[in-house]
């Protein structure tokens, strides 16, 4: 896990780890803060919307909230995160001269 600014940022193998990071994830944020997470918006990946998961929020008082399909204006904040976290990437990746299929 990788803290920048006041966002966290998980490196993934695969999107079936989502689950067993977002309740360590969870744990750590409630723990640092003293409040109790309220609402999770995500979009309609089947990471978010799996039996497990919506087990897990519904056990521990969570809203899910979920984006409408191919609307990522919903989701502005993250949408613009994720923009400024390619490029940098992109460019860390240019100054040390890897290859593109990195």
């Amino acid at each position: 896990m990788i803290i920048v600014g006041s966002y966290w940022v998980y490196f993934l193998k695969s999107k079936y780890d989502v689950f067993v990071e977002f309740v360590k994830f969870k744990a750590a944020v409630e723990l640092e803060t003293g409040n109790k997470l309220k609402i999770l918006r995500s979009n309609n990946g089947g990471e978010y919307t799996s039996r497990q998961f919506k087990a897990c929020l519904v056990k521990e008082g969570i809203k899910h909230q979920l984006t409408v399909p191919y609307t990522p204006q919903q989701n502005g904040v993250s949408e613009r995160r994720n923009r400024t976290l390619l490029e940098m990437a992109r460019c860390l990746l240019y100054e040390k001269k890897l290859p593109l299929n990195f």
